[in-house]
């Protein structure tokens, strides 16, 4: 079975709250050996100018995946998970991510191209404050291979 491309421009959420944590930020920080202290330390950050401990610039993507998850199980979608590979992800930072921070995410399909066997599936989820105001936009491309 295909993707379907009549998903083009649907769009998901916003979805419940993510409240970011120090917690969450030390263990993705230790996951992707990201050093910096201003990911661990408060008042390292603060140093930095930051107003508590700041995300490594892909935590973002941690946030949009579980928005994206609503697309790739919509089964008029069509989205096959055991076929997936991650082809691309890009950030847009509008402002730093920091402990204490509450985001909402929503979520739409961007696009959808087929070729030979292979649909290429982009998202682009946009993260943003209890303010609405944008935090990160994360745009997702995932590579379906089709049932031969």
């Amino acid at each position: 079975m295909a993707v379907n491309p009549e998903a083009v421009g649907r769009t998901y959420g916003p979805f419940e709250a993510y409240e970011v944590t120090r917690v969450k930020i030390r263990e993705f920080a230790d996951a992707v050996d990201a050093r910096s202290g201003a990911h661990f330390y408060p008042e390292v950050a603060r140093a930095e100018g930051y107003t508590d401990v700041v995300v490594p610039t892909t935590f973002a993507v941690v946030i949009a995946q579980q928005a994206e998850f609503h697309v790739v199980t919509d089964p008029e979608v069509g989205v096959d998970f055991s076929k997936v590979v991650h082809a691309d992800e890009r950030f847009t930072h509008h402002r730093p991510l920091v402990a204490g921070d509450v985001v909402t995410t929503t979520v739409t399909i961007e696009s959808i191209t087929q070729r030979a066997g292979i649909s290429m599936v982009t998202t682009r989820a946009e993260i943003v404050d209890g303010d609405n105001a944008p935090v990160s936009t994360v745009v997702s491309t995932l590579a379906v291979r089709e049932d031969a």
